[in-house]
């Protein structure tokens, strides 16, 4: 795996459709519509803030002036009333999307506030202007409703002013009537502009929102595909310190897994691990001039109980804006890699082998019937002993066929089913019978020691199945067991529900390469061997419940090598 093979998010592009000056398409929605909920009352509120200080700014100068006996009484009620209006609509919810322009939302706040200036315009004393109150409810209009309802208030506001014009008239002439329509139109104007704003500020808003929740999304799926994947991850900054590193990594980096780990946790314990030492000094090495590409090396890391964990180890760095940069570490466990490649190998391996052994069957069929044939004929003692040799290596051929055969098939072990009644079988006399036809080929005299420890035990087993395993493990102790007296045992025994049948020899201590594939297909140090008869002794003990390992035992004093059987007991 490479960084440059990761799928890069693109940035969000948010696009916008003009709104100026009408061109909002039919049932989009409106500015407001774009803001999520905690957006719109957070926006609300402060409108109403600011409501609530005009009118404590207009109740403060009409209170002065009928303090001064400039205002008459009824216009300083009409403000307080307004004003503690103002304050109680802090506490309404703002109007729903659907609300009509004379839902009691829009009445108590937007028609109210447009009447009461009205009033002030019209019947207020003193010649004061109230003309600019009128930008007010064209603004709340135009940023809490839609736009249609912005430039009606705008009209109705427009309308107040030309009213406003009529009454002065006969005082002003016609400059009260062109005052009254450049004001109208700047607040149709102010509605228009104020409108498209808080669409445009809506939309950036809304795509913030979309952009940062899909960034949320798309870092929660990267994780969820970080923390599931084989490899290790780990991010780290220029300092060394590790910000990320997922399950696979920290298994790599000897650090033990938690409960409920979050990935800061995990990051924060990996510091102290001790394979973190040599890779964080790889990263502070500086890289050559001109050199971007990936930076690859193996490197062998501690583990907490003294072995070690051979990694190859693939570094890249991305920069962001700002001088911000990260980087990223890909661990690969190279034994792990090694051991996928070898099972992917024995598969190809076993494929082939099949088709092989298919192709042998017949002309070992073949040649096993004219050595028969032969035989008929009264040939000369030399012609029967080429003949005998003939058919042992027919034998031996047909064994080895069978045997890819079967490991071809592999038999699966149904780990619901229960032991079957009917395969029961004497333990200690079924291992007697066996051991006495094999000994009848291969008689071994005082070199095999016979101990009996089950002789009241019985076990779910096929006798040919059985056969087959205790063969195996027979021919492989007669193969390299010394040749002094008790050099191979065959023991049983039964314990907790278990029997055990132990196969010991006097050999030589297995090696660790060969010692890890015991139980593979195809494994074995000896040319002349199929490297099967583990493998399939080992398939056949699952498929009865039971398992087959190698442990190294001591016997009489000698070192030796045991293959044990456990099955269960009926």
């Amino acid at each position: 795996m490479n960084t440059a093979d990761w799928p890069k998010a693109e940035a969000a592009r948010p696009r916008y459709t003009p709104s100026w000056p009408l061109g909002r398409p039919p049932g989009s929605p409106t500015p407001r519509d774009e803001l999520d909920g905690s957006g719109l009352r957070r926006l609300w509120r402060t409108l109403m803030m600011v409501r609530l200080g005009v009118a404590l700014v207009l109740l403060s100068l009409e209170g002065w002036g009928w303090w001064h006996g400039l205002t008459p009484g009824w216009i300083v009620a009409l403000c307080a009333a307004f004003a503690a209006l103002a304050a109680a609509s802090l506490g309404l919810p703002p109007a729903p999307p659907q609300a009509s322009a004379w839902s009691p939302r829009w009445l108590l706040t937007l028609w109210i506030d447009l009447a009461v200036f009205a009033m002030l315009e019209a019947l207020a004393p003193g010649g004061l202007n109230f003309t600019p109150l009128f930008v007010w409810p064209v603004l709340l209009a135009a940023v809490l409703g839609p736009r249609r309802l912005a430039l009606g208030t705008a009209s109705a506001a427009t309308l107040v002013l030309l009213g406003r014009a009529w009454q002065l008239e006969p005082a002003v002439g016609n400059a009260a009537w062109l005052q009254a329509a450049v004001t109208g139109a700047g607040l149709l104007g102010v509605a228009l502009l104020a409108s498209h704003l808080t669409a445009r500020l809506a939309g950036e808003v809304a795509a913030a929102q979309r952009s940062r929740a899909q960034a949320q999304l798309q870092r929660e799926v990267n994780r969820l595909i970080a923390n599931g994947l084989g490899e290790g991850i780990v991010v780290a900054g220029d300092d060394g310190h590790p910000w990320y590193v997922n399950p696979a990594a920290a298994r790599m980096l000897g650090v033990p897994p938690g409960a409920a780990d979050t990935d800061q946790q995990r990051a924060a314990r990996a510091i102290h691990s001790e394979a973190w030492r040599p890779l964080a000094q790889w990263l502070r090495t500086p890289q050559p001039p001109g050199n971007r590409g990936p930076q690859q090396r193996d490197l062998t890391l501690p583990q907490p109980d003294g072995s070690t964990v051979h990694v190859r180890a693939q570094w890249q760095t991305v920069a962001a804006g700002g001088g911000v940069r990260a980087h990223v570490v890909l661990l690969q466990d190279l034994q792990a890699l090694q051991r996928r490649i070898h099972t992917e190998k024995l598969a190809a391996m076993g494929r082939m082998s099949a088709a092989v052994a298919h192709e042998i069957r017949n002309p070992l069929a073949a040649i096993a019937q004219a050595s028969a044939l032969l035989q008929e004929d009264d040939p000369s003692p030399t012609q029967r002993r080429l003949l005998a040799l003939i058919e042992q290596n027919v034998q031996r051929l047909t064994r080895t066929v069978d045997d890819v055969l079967e490991a071809a098939r592999r038999p699966t072990p149904d780990a619901d089913a229960s032991p079957e009644p009917e395969l029961a079988l004497a333990l200690d006399d079924s291992i007697d019978a066996l051991l006495q036809d094999w000994l009848q080929q291969r008689p071994q005299g005082a070199r095999l020691k016979r101990l009996r420890g089950a002789p009241d035990v019985r076990i779910a087993f096929d006798t040919e199945h059985l056969r087959r395993v205790l063969i195996n493990l027979l021919d492989n102790a007669d193969r390299y067991a010394s040749g002094r007296p008790g050099a191979i045992r065959l023991e049983t025994a039964c314990h907790a529900g278990t029997a055990t049948i132990t196969v010991w020899s006097d050999s030589a201590p297995i090696q660790p390469p060969l010692r890890d594939q015991l139980f593979e297909p195809f494994a074995s140090s000896n040319s002349r061997s199929s490297g099967l008869g583990l493998f399939l002794s080992r398939e056949l003990c699952q498929r009865y419940h039971g398992q087959l390992q190698h442990v190294v035992a001591t016997r009489d004093g000698r070192d030796g090598n045991a293959f044990v059987v456990s099955v269960p007991v009926l």
